[in-house]
Order: structure tokens, then C-alpha cells, then sequence
């Protein structure tokens, strides 16, 4: 017979998909002019970028977010980047294989991808692979392990998977990395992986 895990009624979800912000580039994006007679500085923007472009129709939630990353991957610009942005489109669209796809690309141009090896996490999670999501979370907790979502989301899986020591690590993580005004979130779920451990026959937890 299964164990049952002891959850809150209602545990919370876990945390979604990370889009890419727009990265620092090594050449200057805007050109300073000094103004003598009024002191101030006045810039003067260059075109924006095919990615960039893509990005500002993204957070605007635009529908012709889709094509412009397109567009950005066929001119090679932040081609990982554009394709784990569109992963995220193509999973909210409910096309999941495309999604996959997507973020699988965006490793094949950067293995290190940490919003792709996240978002692949959070992929995986929602088609029940468990062990693959938590491959992936791991994956991105050692090229960021600064990032506290993904501690909860990892922590999440592991609880599922049985492994309640580790996911009660996994949370404390997340608290100490989160705002303490958002740490409370995993405050239960850390107390309910702490009772099923107490009960008979389980290893005890400190």
C-alpha cells in the first residue's frame, strides 16, 4: 500500500515558467549626450534588437510575441534565449511537445541555460515525469542557486517522490532564499513532511 503524504489540505502550487529578461550585451545600447547649456543627458536609442523586439511584445502579452522570437532565431539573435521564451508560449497554448522542443533547442545552443533547464523542471513536473523534473531543477540549482522558486518547486517533487528529508532541505532553501513576507508559503509543508517522518517506522528529522 502507498504512504500517504501529509500535505495541507490545500498545499499551494508550484511556482510557473521564468521568461529571460533581456541580457546585457557588450556593446552600448544608448548614446550619452552631454547638454552645456542645460546640464542634463540625453540619450538617444539605437534599434532595438530582434530579440528585444520579441521580448517588449512578450511582456505586453501580444500575440505577435510568437513571430518575433521566430524571427529573432532565423537572424541568430539570442537564439537560446528566443527559444526558451517561445517554450513558455508554446506551453501556455497547450502545445507541449512543441514546449519541449523548444526549451530542448535552447539547451542544444547553451547547455547552461538555467531558465531552460527551470522551465524543462516545470514541464516535466506537469506530465508527471517526476525523476526528469527533478534532474532539471537540480540542473538549474547548480548554474543558479540563488533562485529560490526552484527550490520549491524541486522540493515540491521530491516530496512527491518520497524523499522527505530532501524536500525538507529543499524548503528550508527556498525560505531562506525567498522574501520573508513569501517563506511562510512552505512553512506547512515542511511541518507535514516533519509529522510523516515521525510517525512509526519512519527516520526522525532534527
Amino acid at each position: 500500500m502507498g504512504k500517504i503524504l501529509q500535505f495541507p489540505l490545500r498545499p499551494p502550487s508550484k511556482f510557473g515558467f521564468e521568461r529571460v529578461k533581456k541580457r546585457k550585451k557588450g556593446n552600448v545600447d544608448q548614446l550619452n549626450l552631454f547638454s552645456a547649456r542645460l546640464g542634463q543627458i540625453r540619450r538617444i536609442p539605437t534599434n532595438r534588437s530582434s530579440f528585444d523586439e520579441a521580448l517588449l511584445l512578450d511582456e505586453r502579452d501580444d500575440s505577435r510575441a510568437e513571430e518575433a522570437y521566430r524571427k529573432a532565431i532565423s537572424e541568430g539573435d539570442l537564439v537560446a534565449d528566443a527559444y526558451c521564451n517561445l517554450g513558455i508560449i508554446e506551453s501556455k497554448a497547450g502545445r507541449t511537445a512543441k514546449a519541449f522542443d523548444c526549451f530542448t533547442k535552447s539547451l542544444e545552443r547553451d547547455p547552461r541555460h538555467f531558465e531552460s533547464h527551470y522551465n524543462l523542471g516545470n514541464l516535466y513536473f506537469e506530465t508527471d515525469n517526476l525523476c526528469l523534473a527533478r534532474l532539471h531543477y537540480e540542473l538549474a540549482a547548480e548554474i543558479n542557486p540563488t533562485f529560490p522558486n526552484l527550490y520549491f518547486n524541486l522540493g515540491l517533487v521530491l516530496a512527491l517522490l518520497e524523499e522527505k528529508k530532501a524536500a525538507i532541505d529543499a524548503f528550508v532553501k527556498y525560505q531562506l532564499l525567498a522574501p520573508h513576507e513569501e517563506g511562510g508559503k512552505a512553512e506547512d509543508l515542511i511541518n507535514g513532511l516533519k509529522k510523516s517522518l515521525a510517525m512509526p517506522g519512519q527516520n526522525t528529522v532534527s
